[in-house]
Protein backbone atom coordinates (compact mmCIF):
# COMPACT_ATOMS: atom_id res chain seq x y z
CA UNK A 1 0.00 0.00 0.00
CA UNK A 2 1.43 3.39 -0.96
CA UNK A 3 2.23 5.98 1.71
CA UNK A 4 -0.52 8.24 0.33
CA UNK A 5 -3.15 5.51 0.52
CA UNK A 6 -2.05 4.52 4.02
CA UNK A 7 -2.30 8.13 5.16
CA UNK A 8 -5.82 8.44 3.69
CA UNK A 9 -6.91 5.22 5.39
CA UNK A 10 -5.56 6.44 8.72
CA UNK A 11 -7.39 9.76 8.28
CA UNK A 12 -10.68 7.92 7.59
CA UNK A 13 -10.24 5.59 10.59
CA UNK A 14 -9.41 8.36 13.06
CA UNK A 15 -12.30 10.51 11.87
CA UNK A 16 -14.67 7.53 11.96
CA UNK A 17 -13.90 7.03 15.65
CA UNK A 18 -14.15 10.75 16.45
CA UNK A 19 -17.45 11.15 14.60
CA UNK A 20 -19.04 8.37 16.63
CA UNK A 21 -18.51 10.59 19.68
CA UNK A 22 -20.19 13.46 17.84
CA UNK A 23 -23.03 11.26 16.59
CA UNK A 24 -23.21 7.65 17.85
CA UNK A 25 -25.29 6.54 14.86
CA UNK A 26 -22.19 6.94 12.69
CA UNK A 27 -21.35 3.53 14.14
CA UNK A 28 -24.22 2.09 12.11
CA UNK A 29 -22.03 2.62 9.06
CA UNK A 30 -19.18 0.33 8.17
CA UNK A 31 -15.84 2.08 7.87
CA UNK A 32 -15.79 1.58 4.10
CA UNK A 33 -19.29 3.16 3.83
CA UNK A 34 -18.06 6.08 5.89
CA UNK A 35 -15.10 6.36 3.55
CA UNK A 36 -17.32 6.46 0.46
CA UNK A 37 -19.19 9.48 1.82
CA UNK A 38 -16.05 11.18 3.13
CA UNK A 39 -14.39 10.93 -0.29
CA UNK A 40 -16.98 13.36 -1.67
CA UNK A 41 -15.76 15.98 0.80
CA UNK A 42 -12.03 15.53 0.28
CA UNK A 43 -10.57 18.69 -1.32
CA UNK A 44 -8.63 18.25 -4.60
CA UNK A 45 -5.38 19.17 -2.84
CA UNK A 46 -6.04 16.79 0.05
CA UNK A 47 -7.02 17.36 3.67
CA UNK A 48 -3.70 19.05 4.44
CA UNK A 49 -4.91 21.99 2.34
CA UNK A 50 -7.68 22.77 4.87
CA UNK A 51 -6.72 25.33 7.51
CA UNK A 52 -9.57 25.67 10.04
CA UNK A 53 -10.49 29.05 11.49
CA UNK A 54 -10.43 29.53 15.26
CA UNK A 55 -13.69 28.53 16.91
CA UNK A 56 -14.60 32.11 17.83
CA UNK A 57 -14.29 33.18 14.21
CA UNK A 58 -16.51 30.33 13.08
CA UNK A 59 -19.13 31.26 15.70
CA UNK A 60 -19.11 34.81 14.38
CA UNK A 61 -19.28 33.63 10.77
CA UNK A 62 -22.32 31.38 11.20
CA UNK A 63 -24.22 34.00 13.20
CA UNK A 64 -24.25 36.51 10.33
CA UNK A 65 -26.99 36.77 7.71
CA UNK A 66 -24.49 37.40 4.96
CA UNK A 67 -22.97 33.95 5.44
CA UNK A 68 -26.30 32.34 4.48
CA UNK A 69 -27.39 34.90 1.91
CA UNK A 70 -24.23 34.18 -0.08
CA UNK A 71 -25.12 30.51 -0.52
CA UNK A 72 -26.20 29.49 -4.02
CA UNK A 73 -28.89 26.82 -3.95
CA UNK A 74 -28.70 25.97 -7.67
CA UNK A 75 -25.01 26.23 -8.53
CA UNK A 76 -24.48 24.17 -11.69
CA UNK A 77 -21.35 22.24 -12.66
CA UNK A 78 -21.63 20.33 -15.89
CA UNK A 79 -25.19 19.06 -16.00
CA UNK A 80 -25.99 18.88 -12.29
CA UNK A 81 -26.53 20.98 -9.20
CA UNK A 82 -23.54 20.89 -6.87
CA UNK A 83 -23.05 21.56 -3.18
CA UNK A 84 -22.29 25.20 -2.46
CA UNK A 85 -18.62 25.64 -1.61
CA UNK A 86 -19.46 27.66 1.54
CA UNK A 87 -21.33 24.68 2.99
CA UNK A 88 -18.64 22.21 1.96
CA UNK A 89 -15.84 24.38 3.33
CA UNK A 90 -17.49 24.62 6.75
CA UNK A 91 -17.72 20.84 7.11
CA UNK A 92 -14.14 20.42 5.90
CA UNK A 93 -12.91 22.87 8.56
CA UNK A 94 -14.90 21.16 11.30
CA UNK A 95 -13.57 17.74 10.31
CA UNK A 96 -9.93 18.84 10.29
CA UNK A 97 -10.38 20.95 13.42
CA UNK A 98 -11.83 17.98 15.28
CA UNK A 99 -8.96 15.68 14.32
CA UNK A 100 -6.32 18.31 15.09
CA UNK A 101 -7.85 19.07 18.49
CA UNK A 102 -8.66 22.67 17.57
CA UNK A 103 -12.36 22.07 18.27
CA UNK A 104 -13.73 20.03 21.16
CA UNK A 105 -16.59 17.59 20.70
CA UNK A 106 -18.68 19.63 23.14
CA UNK A 107 -18.08 22.83 21.19
CA UNK A 108 -19.00 21.22 17.89
CA UNK A 109 -22.18 19.70 19.31
CA UNK A 110 -23.16 22.99 20.90
CA UNK A 111 -23.07 24.89 17.62
CA UNK A 112 -23.58 22.23 14.95
CA UNK A 113 -25.25 18.92 14.18
CA UNK A 114 -24.23 16.27 11.68
CA UNK A 115 -26.70 14.79 9.21
CA UNK A 116 -25.69 11.37 7.90
CA UNK A 117 -27.58 11.49 4.62
CA UNK A 118 -26.23 14.90 3.69
CA UNK A 119 -22.91 13.91 5.30
CA UNK A 120 -22.46 17.50 6.39
CA UNK A 121 -22.47 19.67 9.47
CA UNK A 122 -25.34 22.14 9.80
CA UNK A 123 -25.45 25.13 12.14
CA UNK A 124 -27.93 24.84 15.02
CA UNK A 125 -30.61 27.52 15.01
CA UNK A 126 -30.98 29.17 18.39
CA UNK A 127 -34.70 29.56 19.05
CA UNK A 128 -34.73 30.26 22.79
CA UNK A 129 -33.23 33.70 23.17
CA UNK A 130 -33.25 35.54 26.50
CA UNK A 131 -36.18 37.60 25.23
CA UNK A 132 -38.20 34.49 24.36
CA UNK A 133 -37.47 32.88 27.72
CA UNK A 134 -38.53 36.05 29.51
CA UNK A 135 -41.76 36.18 27.48
CA UNK A 136 -42.66 32.72 28.84
CA UNK A 137 -41.62 33.32 32.43
CA UNK A 138 -38.31 31.51 32.16
CA UNK A 139 -39.51 27.90 32.12
CA UNK A 140 -42.04 25.64 30.38
CA UNK A 141 -45.46 25.08 31.91
CA UNK A 142 -45.31 21.33 31.21
CA UNK A 143 -42.37 19.04 30.52
CA UNK A 144 -42.39 15.41 29.39
CA UNK A 145 -39.72 12.84 28.58
CA UNK A 146 -37.91 13.92 25.39
CA UNK A 147 -38.68 10.82 23.35
CA UNK A 148 -37.40 12.25 20.08
CA UNK A 149 -33.95 11.28 21.33
CA UNK A 150 -34.90 7.73 20.40
CA UNK A 151 -34.90 8.86 16.76
CA UNK A 152 -31.34 10.16 16.70
CA UNK A 153 -29.91 6.95 15.23
CA UNK A 154 -32.25 7.07 12.20
CA UNK A 155 -31.12 8.47 8.86
CA UNK A 156 -34.64 9.62 8.05
CA UNK A 157 -37.89 9.72 10.03
CA UNK A 158 -41.40 8.76 8.97
CA UNK A 159 -44.51 10.23 10.55
CA UNK A 160 -45.33 7.07 12.51
CA UNK A 161 -42.11 7.27 14.56
CA UNK A 162 -42.41 11.04 14.83
CA UNK A 163 -45.99 11.05 16.12
CA UNK A 164 -45.31 8.24 18.59
CA UNK A 165 -42.42 10.20 20.10
CA UNK A 166 -44.61 13.31 20.40
CA UNK A 167 -47.76 11.66 21.78
CA UNK A 168 -47.65 13.17 25.28
CA UNK A 169 -46.74 16.73 24.33
CA UNK A 170 -49.23 16.75 21.44
CA UNK A 171 -52.11 15.63 23.64
CA UNK A 172 -51.22 18.18 26.30
CA UNK A 173 -51.27 20.89 23.64
CA UNK A 174 -54.63 19.78 22.25
CA UNK A 175 -56.15 19.75 25.75
CA UNK A 176 -54.74 23.21 26.39
CA UNK A 177 -56.21 24.74 23.21
CA UNK A 178 -59.62 23.15 23.77
CA UNK A 179 -59.73 24.65 27.28
CA UNK A 180 -58.62 28.05 26.01
CA UNK A 181 -61.34 28.18 23.36
CA UNK A 182 -63.93 27.25 25.97
CA UNK A 183 -62.65 30.01 28.26
CA UNK A 184 -62.39 32.72 25.60
CA UNK A 185 -65.50 31.91 23.60
CA UNK A 186 -66.20 31.79 19.88
CA UNK A 187 -65.81 32.76 17.11
CA UNK A 188 -62.07 32.68 17.64
CA UNK A 189 -59.08 32.86 15.31
CA UNK A 190 -56.18 30.48 15.90
CA UNK A 191 -52.79 30.58 14.18
CA UNK A 192 -50.41 27.65 14.22
CA UNK A 193 -47.05 28.60 12.75
CA UNK A 194 -43.71 26.85 12.69
CA UNK A 195 -40.83 25.63 10.55
CA UNK A 196 -41.25 23.21 7.68
CA UNK A 197 -41.64 19.53 8.69
CA UNK A 198 -42.34 20.44 12.32
CA UNK A 199 -45.63 18.54 12.11
CA UNK A 200 -48.06 21.47 11.76
CA UNK A 201 -50.35 19.80 9.23
CA UNK A 202 -50.76 16.67 11.32
CA UNK A 203 -51.39 18.43 14.65
CA UNK A 204 -53.83 20.77 12.90
CA UNK A 205 -55.84 17.75 11.72
CA UNK A 206 -56.01 16.44 15.28
CA UNK A 207 -57.13 19.82 16.60
CA UNK A 208 -59.86 19.96 13.96
CA UNK A 209 -61.04 16.52 15.00
CA UNK A 210 -61.11 17.56 18.67
CA UNK A 211 -63.32 20.56 17.95
CA UNK A 212 -65.53 18.61 15.55
CA UNK A 213 -66.15 16.08 18.33
CA UNK A 214 -67.52 18.96 20.41
CA UNK A 215 -69.91 19.93 17.62
CA UNK A 216 -68.12 23.17 16.80
CA UNK A 217 -68.12 24.61 13.30
CA UNK A 218 -64.57 24.76 11.95
CA UNK A 219 -62.93 26.36 8.96
CA UNK A 220 -59.47 27.29 7.75
CA UNK A 221 -58.03 30.26 5.89
CA UNK A 222 -54.83 29.50 4.01
CA UNK A 223 -52.48 32.47 3.95
CA UNK A 224 -50.92 31.43 0.64
CA UNK A 225 -54.20 32.28 -1.11
CA UNK A 226 -53.43 35.93 -0.42
CA UNK A 227 -50.17 35.86 -2.40
CA UNK A 228 -49.76 38.26 -5.32
CA UNK A 229 -48.77 36.87 -8.71
CA UNK A 230 -45.20 35.58 -8.73
CA UNK A 231 -44.15 37.98 -11.49
CA UNK A 232 -45.15 40.81 -9.14
CA UNK A 233 -43.63 39.56 -5.91
CA UNK A 234 -40.61 37.78 -7.42
CA UNK A 235 -39.01 35.27 -5.07
CA UNK A 236 -39.77 37.36 -1.99
CA UNK A 237 -41.64 35.54 0.80
CA UNK A 238 -45.11 36.53 1.87
CA UNK A 239 -45.28 39.94 3.46
CA UNK A 240 -47.23 43.18 3.43
CA UNK A 241 -45.87 44.10 -0.01
CA UNK A 242 -46.19 40.65 -1.59
CA UNK A 243 -49.75 39.81 -0.55
CA UNK A 244 -53.30 41.13 -0.69
CA UNK A 245 -52.75 42.48 2.79
CA UNK A 246 -55.73 44.82 3.02
CA UNK A 247 -58.05 42.03 1.82
CA UNK A 248 -56.56 39.76 4.47
CA UNK A 249 -57.20 42.26 7.26
CA UNK A 250 -60.79 42.79 6.14
CA UNK A 251 -61.31 39.03 5.93
CA UNK A 252 -60.22 38.56 9.54
CA UNK A 253 -62.49 41.37 10.70
CA UNK A 254 -65.54 40.04 8.86
CA UNK A 255 -65.20 36.40 9.81
CA UNK A 256 -64.80 37.31 13.48
CA UNK A 257 -68.17 39.00 13.17
CA UNK A 258 -69.73 35.79 11.89
CA UNK A 259 -69.87 36.87 8.25
CA UNK A 260 -69.24 34.77 5.16
CA UNK A 261 -66.09 36.03 3.43
CA UNK A 262 -64.84 35.96 -0.14
CA UNK A 263 -61.07 35.69 -0.45
CA UNK A 264 -58.54 35.42 -3.29
CA UNK A 265 -57.80 32.04 -4.82
CA UNK A 266 -54.15 31.34 -5.61
CA UNK A 267 -53.24 29.09 -8.54
CA UNK A 268 -50.15 27.22 -7.34
CA UNK A 269 -49.43 25.73 -10.76
CA UNK A 270 -49.38 29.03 -12.65
CA UNK A 271 -48.36 31.10 -9.60
CA UNK A 272 -51.13 33.62 -10.15
CA UNK A 273 -53.85 35.14 -7.99
CA UNK A 274 -57.53 35.43 -8.81
CA UNK A 275 -57.22 39.13 -7.92
CA UNK A 276 -55.09 41.86 -9.45
CA UNK A 277 -52.54 43.89 -7.51
CA UNK A 278 -55.22 46.37 -6.40
CA UNK A 279 -57.41 43.60 -4.95
CA UNK A 280 -59.98 43.51 -7.77
CA UNK A 281 -61.21 40.11 -9.02
CA UNK A 282 -59.77 39.36 -12.45
CA UNK A 283 -62.18 38.58 -15.32
CA UNK A 284 -62.99 34.88 -15.53
CA UNK A 285 -61.63 34.10 -12.06
CA UNK A 286 -63.55 32.73 -9.09
CA UNK A 287 -62.75 33.64 -5.49
CA UNK A 288 -62.87 31.26 -2.55
CA UNK A 289 -65.78 31.49 -0.13
CA UNK A 290 -65.21 30.85 3.57
CA UNK A 291 -68.29 30.20 5.66
CA UNK A 292 -68.67 31.50 9.24
CA UNK A 293 -67.41 29.15 11.94
CA UNK A 294 -66.79 28.89 15.66
CA UNK A 295 -63.08 28.11 15.27
CA UNK A 296 -61.10 29.59 12.38
CA UNK A 297 -57.57 28.36 11.77
CA UNK A 298 -55.17 30.64 9.91
CA UNK A 299 -52.65 28.49 8.04
CA UNK A 300 -49.25 30.02 7.31
CA UNK A 301 -46.25 31.61 9.00
CA UNK A 302 -47.23 35.18 8.22
CA UNK A 303 -48.09 37.55 9.83
CA UNK A 304 -49.17 37.26 13.45
CA UNK A 305 -46.19 39.19 14.78
CA UNK A 306 -47.63 42.35 13.16
CA UNK A 307 -49.60 44.25 15.85
CA UNK A 308 -52.56 45.02 13.58
CA UNK A 309 -52.97 41.29 12.88
CA UNK A 310 -51.88 39.92 16.24
CA UNK A 311 -54.68 41.74 18.06
CA UNK A 312 -57.32 39.95 15.98
CA UNK A 313 -56.01 36.45 16.70
CA UNK A 314 -57.28 34.77 19.84
CA UNK A 315 -54.62 32.06 20.21
CA UNK A 316 -51.17 32.31 18.63
CA UNK A 317 -49.08 29.14 18.56
CA UNK A 318 -45.58 28.26 17.37
CA UNK A 319 -45.23 24.51 16.84
CA UNK A 320 -41.52 23.82 16.96
CA UNK A 321 -39.28 20.86 16.19
CA UNK A 322 -35.49 21.24 16.17
CA UNK A 323 -33.67 21.42 12.85
CA UNK A 324 -31.95 17.97 12.94
CA UNK A 325 -35.24 16.11 13.38
CA UNK A 326 -37.03 18.19 10.76
CA UNK A 327 -34.23 17.53 8.29
CA UNK A 328 -34.62 13.79 8.81
CA UNK A 329 -38.39 14.12 8.29
CA UNK A 330 -37.82 16.03 5.07
CA UNK A 331 -35.41 13.41 3.73
CA UNK A 332 -38.16 10.80 4.01
CA UNK A 333 -41.11 13.00 3.06
CA UNK A 334 -39.74 15.32 0.40
CA UNK A 335 -36.95 13.27 -1.16
CA UNK A 336 -37.95 9.61 -0.72
CA UNK A 337 -41.73 9.90 -1.04
CA UNK A 338 -42.60 13.14 -2.82
CA UNK A 339 -39.37 13.23 -4.85
CA UNK A 340 -39.87 16.97 -4.64
CA UNK A 341 -36.30 18.24 -4.93
CA UNK A 342 -32.94 17.44 -6.37
CA UNK A 343 -31.10 16.16 -3.26
CA UNK A 344 -28.20 18.60 -3.55
CA UNK A 345 -30.51 21.55 -4.11
CA UNK A 346 -32.44 20.34 -1.08
CA UNK A 347 -29.31 20.37 1.09
CA UNK A 348 -28.21 23.79 -0.16
CA UNK A 349 -31.67 25.23 0.45
CA UNK A 350 -32.12 23.73 3.91
CA UNK A 351 -28.70 24.93 5.05
CA UNK A 352 -29.34 28.43 3.70
CA UNK A 353 -32.87 29.01 4.90
CA UNK A 354 -32.98 27.74 8.48
CA UNK A 355 -31.02 30.63 9.95
CA UNK A 356 -32.76 33.21 7.76
CA UNK A 357 -36.27 31.92 8.48
CA UNK A 358 -35.47 31.71 12.17
CA UNK A 359 -34.25 35.29 12.15
CA UNK A 360 -37.06 36.69 9.99
CA UNK A 361 -40.01 34.64 11.10
CA UNK A 362 -39.82 32.28 14.07
CA UNK A 363 -37.84 34.44 16.49
CA UNK A 364 -40.31 37.35 16.14
CA UNK A 365 -43.25 34.95 16.45
CA UNK A 366 -41.87 33.28 19.57
CA UNK A 367 -41.45 36.70 21.18
CA UNK A 368 -45.15 37.47 20.83
CA UNK A 369 -47.07 34.18 20.65
CA UNK A 370 -49.19 32.66 23.42
CA UNK A 371 -47.93 29.08 23.23
CA UNK A 372 -44.81 27.30 22.02
CA UNK A 373 -45.06 23.54 21.55
CA UNK A 374 -41.50 22.21 21.53
CA UNK A 375 -41.79 18.60 20.42
CA UNK A 376 -38.03 17.95 20.53
CA UNK A 377 -37.77 19.18 24.10
CA UNK A 378 -41.24 17.73 24.88
CA UNK A 379 -42.09 21.06 26.51
CA UNK A 380 -45.23 23.20 26.48
CA UNK A 381 -44.46 26.89 26.97
CA UNK A 382 -47.29 29.24 28.03
CA UNK A 383 -47.21 32.95 28.67
CA UNK A 384 -48.17 33.88 32.24
CA UNK A 385 -51.45 35.32 30.91
CA UNK A 386 -52.41 32.08 29.17
CA UNK A 387 -51.35 30.01 32.17
CA UNK A 388 -53.58 32.16 34.40
CA UNK A 389 -56.59 31.64 32.10
CA UNK A 390 -56.08 27.88 32.15
CA UNK A 391 -55.70 27.86 35.93
CA UNK A 392 -59.09 29.54 36.24
CA UNK A 393 -60.88 27.27 33.77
Amino acid sequence: MSELRAKAKDFDSRLYEKMQVILPSIGDLELYEFGYALKNLCPPQGWDSIHPLPGREIETLVSQRGFYEAIHTRRIAGDRIVLDEVIQRLTQMLIVGLLDGLYSVDWVNEHFYFDIRAFLFFHRTRYYTDEVLSHFGGKPALQFAAKQRQLEHLQEIGYREFSHANAEIDQAFIDCVVKLVSARGTPILITLAGPTAAGKTEIMARLLAAFAAQGKRITTIEMDNFLLDRDIRGENPMGVLTSHFELFKQCLKDIRQGKRVSIPRYDFINATSSHDQTGILKPGCTPLVVEPADVIFIEGNFPFQLPEISEAIGIKVVYLTDDPIRLKRKWKRDIDFRKKYDPTFFVNRYFKTQFLRGDDCYAPQMRCCDIVVDTTGAALWLTPQIAAILDQS
